[in-house]
């Protein structure tokens, strides 16, 4: 293969080829176009505290730049009262030490809101530190925000800030009424930016809508080598309405790694630096130009170790520009 000529589209269709013998998906097509408003790639000026080399990504409405690799805390930082927290911290640590900086949590996820936390007013640079929450409350009655409003206080005592940079309505639940009154939050300075979140490919359409129609600044979707659903009408219009992305399930929940267990990486993966399979599907979503960050939380992060590369000025920067902060599972 020619790797002056790889990009994008040239992966799709050679993975393609791969996923019928892996089991991956019937068809790799091309890549959908997405506007030329999607948020750029930068190495240079990165986030608050992170080295220069780490792959960033620009919110186009306010220009702060944003970690490409996030840590995500569903199910692995959600432990029974009283277990040690050692391993998380751990995890935490290291994510930090290799520039690091967004943290995507919520109160539905157990003690995981607690635990993170508690690690982030550990850190001397939490300030830093991009923490994406969540919202889910119904209330009493039609229109009630006394739930909502309950739970966004209970999250700003645990997590000690005066302003939260991302809080979203989780899973779309009572929409109409939580979007507007995390608005009045955002207008009070009380958070940064406001969004909606889902994780199953059959809420994308109604997430379309939010989009195009009610003014958020997030959205967050499953987007995964597998699921491209996503690509279909979401991640256009979020290019078009300079919406920033988050992904979920960019493994489906380590399932990709059990398909491709015991198999070697394809030739071709050592033209865009992946040494493992995690490499491979993580920097696959990354590549997207909607995409800013991704939330990972696969129970394999509890043996990852996090590399910086510096800037490339070779052929894969057309197919995922410059490298930077991949999560790299082995083994122990």
């Amino acid at each position: 293969m020619d790797q002056s000529k790889i990009n994008r589209r040239t992966f799709l269709g050679t993975m393609g080829a791969a996923a019928t013998g892996l089991g991956l998906a019937t068809q790799a097509t091309a890549q959908a176009q997405v506007t030329t408003q999607a948020q750029r790639t930068e190495v240079a000026s990165p986030a608050s505290g992170t080295s220069p080399d780490v792959l960033t990504r620009t919110l186009r409405r306010t220009r702060e730049r944003l970690t490409a690799l996030g840590l995500g805390t569903f199910l692995t930082f959600d432990l029974k009262p009283g277990a040690r927290r050692d391993g998380l911290r751990q995890v935490f640590e290291r994510y930090v030490a290799a520039g690091g900086r967004v943290v995507d949590t919520s109160p539905l996820y157990g003690s995981a809101e607690v635990s993170v936390s508690q690690f982030m007013g550990e850190y001397a640079g939490s300030d830093g530190m991009f923490l994406a929450n969540k919202v889910w409350a119904t209330g009493e009655y039609l229109g009630d925000e006394s739930h909502a409003e309950e739970s966004f206080r209970q999250s700003r005592l645990r997590t000690w800030r005066a302003t939260i940079n991302l809080m979203q309505c989780h899973s779309i639940t009572n929409a109409p009424v939580i979007i507007p009154l995390m608005k009045s939050w955002k207008r009070e300075g009380l958070i940064r930016h406001v969004g909606v979140t889902h994780h199953e490919s059959a809420a994308q359409d109604q997430l379309t809508t939010i989009v195009e129609r009610d003014g958020v600044d997030f959205v967050q979707t499953n987007y995964s080598i597998f699921n491209r659903d996503a690509e279909r009408r979401l991640l256009p219009a979020a290019a078009d309405k300079g919406v920033g992305v988050l992904i979920n399930l960019p493994l489906e929940k380590a399932r990709l790694m059990k398909v491709v267990e015991g198999r070697a990486l394809p030739g071709f993966a050592q033209e865009f630096g992946a040494t493992s399979w995690a490499q491979f599907f993580l920097k696959w979503v990354m590549a997207h130009p909607a995409v800013v960050s991704l939330a990972e939380s696969t129970p394999l992060v509890f043996r990852f170790r996090l590399l910086l590369a510096r800037d490339r000025k070779d052929a894969v920067s057309d197919f995922c520009p410059p490298l930077g902060l991949i999560c790299l599972m082995w083994p122990e």
